[in-house]
């Protein structure tokens, strides 16, 4: 029974291995990334409007529905007793302004003079016809305005949609590199506590001995008492940066979820260089491409307005026929009709379709006057921030060679104060000055990870930022 224990036992240690390997495994950026991509709100924010979007599409396409329309009338009372019966299905047309339809009605009875052409044969009539715009609505209309700009619409929230996930990505990767450096923050001033500390137990001895005067061992706890207000600060700083973390690396209900620090990286993420082409880029960004569908919009405002100036000339062009026995009406009923027809108007006073006219061609032209400021801005932007890539890269070069000194340096020191060849103030320094020399070296790793980051964000690099 023992033994039996003692399986089930190593067989459920087994089991829970992987967990809480996986539970202790360094928090990734490409998670977050990953996390804050699918679960951001301001994504499914975004993506909302694409779908609302695509709503306002499919109201637009109704206007092309197929519509079906039935009428029946009975004279209840009267000298006359005829009765009609009769159906139309319409179906416009997404050229020309049209529309195609056909219908069947059977009358019965008999009806005054003047409403003769509602007879019909006995089992009634059959009719095909068709209406053409040849001038006005020929090219654009209400109806199609409404699709086309309805389109676009959803190419505007799409756009739109990218242009908040780079940002949300670039600030994801802001939040998680400085939770990756308070983390490392806190470990350069963990390690200069615990010199502080260890120290002290041999001041204590030597003091003890006589070796050393006690006024170093009370300077060594002042040390100990700065180097612990440090720690607890840098404590506070991280847990600000995992709380701010947070609103980024969520879980897969999409509620914020804090990284415990055992998940911290031992060292700062690597984010490659980003190779940014003005042309590519002014052709991939979202906000430039919404200014050219908004031009787009506006471009058909105009072809509308302009639309309205035109003469109205339509062709109609209709062929019936009545089957069955003869009816009330006589025989003028039985042979098949065709009928054409013309239509036509010329406005005179378009004051109104002027007025949108200038109108449109002005929100045009601001348009593109917008458009040529943000092209402008983007290319100095990227050549500000290529220069702020190389300028990080340089500084954090020039930090690791400080820090590799002044650690020497400390070292050294160490060694002579251990062999009473140097003093306590001196040693003191020279840790705190590699300290510092680590911290500057976080800061510029942040620095130039940051920089990186903005660049791949207005470059549209989407593999950089786990859009790809």
């Amino acid at each position: 029974m023992r033994s039996r224990l003692t399986w089930v036992a190593f067989a459920l240690a087994f089991a829970l291995l992987p967990v809480r390997a996986l539970a202790e495994a360094p928090l990734t950026l490409n998670e977050v990334l990953q996390s804050s991509r699918l679960h951001a709100p301001q994504v499914q924010e975004a993506l909302a409007r694409v779908r609302s979007a695509e709503g306002k599409l499919l109201s637009a396409e109704g206007a092309f529905d197929t519509v079906v329309s039935a009428e029946a009338t009975s004279r209840v009372a009267g000298f006359y007793d005829g009765q009609t019966l009769g159906g139309t299905v319409y179906r416009p047309l997404a050229d020309w302004g049209g529309q195609v339809y056909g219908g069947y009605r059977v009358a019965t009875g008999k009806f005054p003079i003047y409403e003769d052409k509602n007879f019909t044969n006995a089992l009634g009539e059959v009719k095909v016809g068709a209406m053409f715009s040849l001038m006005r609505d020929r090219l654009i209309d209400d109806r199609r305005f409404a699709r086309r700009n309805a389109t676009i619409d959803i190419d505007i929230a799409e756009a739109d949609r990218l242009l908040t996930a780079i940002t949300i990505q670039r600030r994801a990767v802001a939040a998680y590199n400085q939770w990756v450096a308070s983390g490392l923050r806190l470990g350069v001033y963990r390690e200069l506590l615990d010199l502080a500390k260890g120290r002290q137990a041999g001041l204590a001895r030597q003091v003890s001995a006589g070796a050393r005067p006690r006024i170093l061992l009370t300077e060594n706890e002042q040390n100990v008492l700065r180097r612990q207000t440090l720690v607890a600060r840098a404590e506070q700083d991280l847990a600000l940066a995992a709380n701010t973390l947070s609103l980024f690396w969520r879980d897969d209900e999409g509620k914020p979820q804090r990284p415990d620090p055992a998940r911290l990286p031992g060292d700062m993420p690597m984010i490659g260089p980003v190779y940014a082409d003005a042309a590519a880029v002014i052709a991939a960004r979202p906000d430039l491409r919404q200014i050219d569908m908004r031009i787009t919009q506006a471009t058909n405002r105009l072809d509308l307005d302009r639309n309205t100036l035109r003469p109205r000339l339509d062709f109609r062009a209709e062929a019936s026929q009545d089957i069955g026995a003869e009816g009330a009406g006589g025989p003028s009923r039985t042979p098949g009709e065709l009928i054409l027809g013309l239509n036509f108007s010329v406005p005179l006073q378009q004051r109104v379709a002027r007025g949108r006219i200038a109108q449109s061609n002005a929100e045009i032209d601001a348009q593109r006057r917008r458009r040529q400021q943000i092209e402008e801005q983007i290319t100095a932007e990227l050549e500000g921030l290529s220069i702020d890539v190389r300028g990080t890269e340089r500084l954090r070069q020039l930090a690791e060679q400080e820090l590799a000194v002044a650690q020497t340096m400390a070292r050294a020191e160490a060694r002579r104060f251990e062999a009473g060849a140097s003093d306590f103030f001196l040693v003191n320094a020279r840790e705190e000055a590699a300290a510092d020399a680590s911290i500057r070296k976080l800061d510029a790793s942040v620095r130039q990870i940051v920089a990186r980051a903005e660049l791949a964000a207005a470059s549209v690099d989407l593999k950089t930022l786990g859009l790809d």
